[in-house]
């Protein structure tokens, strides 16, 4: 017998681990990699955004479909609160001018070696190389380097992830697990994720180069960030909110100036063009960069001699593509644990006792330090419920 298993030793279950032992329960942290954490250092490689500071309403929108399940979890961690508790952990931090909060070390690792460290002078244990198999009856069973191993714990927190970036540690292989105990789960879908383009051999000179400036439409989406042509397509933080118009089918066009109207746009094309090749009279009358005008020749040409309807091309760029790149390769997940299957303490309702936190549950959001904050929110909610529950 043990007090409390977490399994997953990602920012959920870590949070979940925290709440549990704040709340005077006996933790066993379980993790099938041989390290804690490991898609959660990756994500700090290049910066770790750890929120959006921005009031509640807009920063509960983000969340889409899924905002109505999650607002008691965020109003309970808010983006004030993740400031809080970083620097609570020695971690000062400072907020971009876009609104997003960093730590000044701007790593993840100095964060998550003295979050580790208050955990373990709490009494955290740990089991690494331990891949979670599923139940013998109450016993979790476990594939271990020393051989099948079991635990027998009042409560269990999953704290799994989704299904992408599997060797990371999330490789949805949880999920036939808890379907056989009958949780009816929501399919796996890449969120977060770039676009396939088979791009003609003109277009390799802009590889790696960024898309700035442009507005991004899908569906009744518009995204204004930021993405980047590579070798393989488009991806990055501008195009990624709209994966899940994508996903369903919705066509994706890009304004190249949306900073102007169509008849401006028209207006300036109708200038003479003089001696200047088609090109260079776009570049100068409109202020194009190499890789608008890049984007425009690709999917455009042969380009329409009257103003009006180029104006209209370049206001509204169709980008052929061939689907969301593979669900591995994106940065999150949707599906997985749909709310319905969970109580409103994220208890699974097929086996009480075992609470769900994180990316495993149904829920999506953009990148921009939403991800990270729904998932301590929900290992925070779900921690403290386990933590209250008596069988």
């Amino acid at each position: 017998m043990t007090d409390a298993v977490v399994i997953g030793g990602g920012p959920a279950g870590l949070m979940a681990a925290d709440a549990l032992l704040q709340a005077g329960r006996g933790v066993i942290l379980v993790e099938a990699k041989p390290s804690i954490g490991r898609k959660f250092l990756m994500a700090g490689k290049s910066g770790l955004n750890l929120t959006k500071m921005q009031t509640f309403g807009p920063f509960l929108a983000a969340y889409g479909n899924a905002s109505p399940a999650l607002r008691p979890m965020l109003a309970e961690f808010t983006p004030e609160t993740v400031r809080d508790w970083a620097e609570g952990l020695g971690q000062p931090c400072f907020t971009g001018s876009t609104g997003r909060l960093f730590p000044r070390a701007m790593k993840a690792s100095p964060l998550l070696r003295a979050w580790l460290s208050r955990l373990e002078g709490m009494g955290l244990q740990r089991r690494l190389r331990w891949r979670w198999t599923g139940w013998d009856r109450e016993d979790l069973t476990f594939d271990t380097p020393d051989g099948p191993a079991r635990l027998t714990p009042t409560v269990t927190v999953l704290a799994l992830g989704g299904a992408s970036w599997a060797r990371l540690g999330s490789d949805g292989a949880w999920a036939p697990v808890l379907a056989s105990e009958g949780v009816g789960l929501t399919p796996f879908a890449p969120s977060n994720a770039g676009l396939e383009v088979a791009w003609s051999s003109h277009m390799a000179k802009h590889f790696g180069t960024p898309l700035k400036g442009m507005a991004f439409h899908a569906g009744d989406q518009v995204s204004r960030g930021e993405a980047v042509i590579s070798a393989r397509g488009l991806e990055g933080g501008g195009l990624y909110p709209l994966t899940p118009s994508l996903r369903e089918g919705a066509a994706l066009v890009v304004d190249l100036i949306p900073d102007l109207d169509t008849e401006t746009v028209a207006e300036r094309l109708a200038r003479p063009q003089g001696k200047q090749t088609r090109a260079n009279f776009l570049r100068k009358a409109l202020k194009l960069t190499p890789q608008a005008l890049a984007l425009l020749m690709e999917f455009a040409r042969p380009l329409p001699e009257n103003p009006q309807a180029l104006a209209k091309l370049i206001k509204a760029l169709p980008i052929r593509h061939a689907g969301l790149r593979p669900m591995d390769e994106a940065i999150s997940t949707a599906g997985g644990v749909p709310w319905s299957a969970l109580d409103q303490g994220l208890m699974l309702r097929a086996r009480p006792g075992t609470f769900c936190a994180g990316e495993m549950i149904d829920w999506e959001a953009p990148t921009g330090g939403y991800l990270l904050t729904a998932c301590l929110a929900t290992g925070l909610w779900a921690g403290r419920h386990a933590a209250a529950y008596r069988r």
